[in-house]
């Protein structure tokens, strides 16, 4: 039996350790992507809102007690916060299934269970050991000096979410900034507010300072405020190109420091010497994995040439092996997209792909099955030239790709060749042929063989070109939210 998922007690903002109501009249509605229809409503935030949360952050900065506390303080009430994620772990997935549409095989994991190990390990492991100061090695010139290197808070930080992994999102944010001792406002997407919430009763439980953490919730005025304040002096958005680019423009105005995680059109290299048995597999998850809506997903499969009609035909087997529906039932393998405009926005690209002499391979419309909720089917595309827009963008979707080449710089040329440089893969029974490929890769992660260590805590994450700037996760996380200082002094001399 399907357990109803817990909502948060409020549906306010979390404004300076308290529960406020929003100053806008017309709620923001939350949808169940599985079936279209509403599950909640939240404040829309308002310009005046953003205002009152970044005013929140700010005192709780310059006057309370949280950036002046030691790496081993602010880990102890991040460790009660990690405690109270783990006590809420049921209620976390069954809102991730009903908010942001994952299956039930998916939320324990990457939707929930990872997250929260990502931010214990970040707030207990990492953070007690981080090096906030460091000497300088004595100068010797005609005097004597030495001096030391400080890592500090940056200061308020505005943190903006997307909506396909809303915990992981949220969390990948709030670890760092805190860590570091930056006070943070919180901005989900629209479209998934209410992990979010249950994060604002999380830090009351675990009695985290006032102004330290604030969530907002809204659409684009909270967010464009969050941006543009000049109270605020970092900024860490996740989310599409277009969207990273109107951040970065607006930031530059005050000189915020800016952490972008942004799209990707991830190659997937495939040798002539490969296992197609795993590396099909590999295949349709980068394709099918939370209906294809994962910015790092491995949608661009690039196959030798020798080997591509075999790994055409065990990628559509598997593909109608799968079941798609309902993502709440354990059967399921693929769910919706999270609104009707993003599944408009797929088939447009489908039919813009046919258009341009893409052949389906394999899927191409809506589930026959299914008349509600926001399904798309699990889509292969051949015949596909690097050059056609369905290579060139993100889709956001079950849509995978597949392009032959002839030897391995002509794949490295192809997945080089590209404005996005997140992530990457590699299959070949050769480890060194593999790694040597993997290093001519421009992209932020690269897999080899299936990966193994994607998931590890130290491993940074973050993309080259248009796919971001900045990294998350570990210490690389923290380090983009300190700002480093010299302090010297004469020893002898001068």
């Amino acid at each position: 039996m399907t357990r109803t998922a817990a909502r948060p007690q409020s549906y306010s903002l979390y404004i300076n350790g308290r529960w406020v109501e929003g100053a806008a009249t017309d709620p923001l509605v939350v949808l169940n992507p599985a079936t279209g229809e509403p599950i909640a409503e939240v404040p829309n935030g308002t310009v005046a809102d953003a205002q009152l949360a970044i005013q929140a952050a700010r005192r709780a900065f310059d006057d309370g007690p949280w950036p002046r506390w030691s790496p081993r303080q602010r880990s102890t009430v991040l460790s009660r916060m990690a405690q109270r994620l783990r006590a809420r772990y049921d209620d976390l997935v069954d809102l991730s299934i009903v908010e942001a549409g994952s299956t039930r095989t998916l939320a324990p994991s990457f939707q929930v269970g990872i997250p929260i190990e990502r931010f214990t390990d970040v707030v207990e492991r990492v953070l007690p050991r981080f090096d906030f100061e460091t000497a300088l090695l004595p100068l010797v010139t005609d005097s004597l000096g030495q001096g030391v290197v400080l890592r500090e808070p940056a200061g308020v930080a505005s943190l903006i979410t997307a909506y396909n992994f809303p915990l992981f999102l949220n969390l990948s944010k709030i670890a760092p900034a805190l860590a570091a001792g930056c006070t943070a406002v919180l901005k989900p997407s629209p479209y998934t507010p209410l992990e979010a919430l249950i994060l604002g009763e999380i830090a009351a439980e675990a009695d985290l300072p006032e102004g330290v953490l604030n969530i907002v919730t809204g659409a684009t005025d909270a967010s464009h405020e969050l941006t543009v304040n000049p109270m605020v002096d970092i900024v860490s958005f996740t989310g599409s190109v277009e969207v990273g680019r109107y951040v970065n423009r607006q930031a530059a105005d005050t000189f915020k420091r800016v952490v972008l995680e942004l799209g990707g059109k991830s190659a997937n290299i495939i040798c002539p010497d490969a296992d197609l048995d795993r590396a099909a597999i590999d295949v349709v998850a980068g394709m099918t994995i939370h209906a294809g809506q994962g910015c790092s997903l491995l949608t661009r499969t690039l196959v030798h040439h020798s080997r591509h009609d075999e790994l055409v035909e065990r990628v559509t087997r598997t593909l109608g092996q799968l079941t798609v529906g309902d993502p709440a039932d354990c059967a399921t393998d693929m769910g919706p997209l999270i609104r009707e405009a993003q599944r408009t926005k797929v088939e447009a690209m489908i039919a813009r792909a046919r258009d341009e002499g893409a052949e389906v391979a394999y899927g191409g419309g809506r589930p026959a099955h299914l008349d509600k909720g926001f399904y798309v089917e699990p889509t292969l595309l051949v015949n596909v030239d690097n050059r056609m827009n369905i290579a060139r963008q993100e889709v956001f979707g079950p849509v995978g790709i597949v392009i032959p080449f002839d030897d391995d710089d002509h794949a490295v040329r192809l997945a080089n060749d590209s404005d996005f440089g997140l992530g990457g893969g590699v299959w070949s029974a050769d480890p060194v042929r593999a790694y040597t490929i993997a290093r001519r890769l421009r992209t932020g992660t690269v897999s080899v063989n299936g990966g193994g260590g994607a998931l590890h805590p130290d491993a940074p994450f973050g993309g080259y070109k248009h796919s971001g700037l900045g990294r998350e996760w570990g210490g690389h996380g923290i380090a983009e939210f300190l700002e480093d200082k010299a302090v010297t002094w004469p020893v002898a001399g001068g």
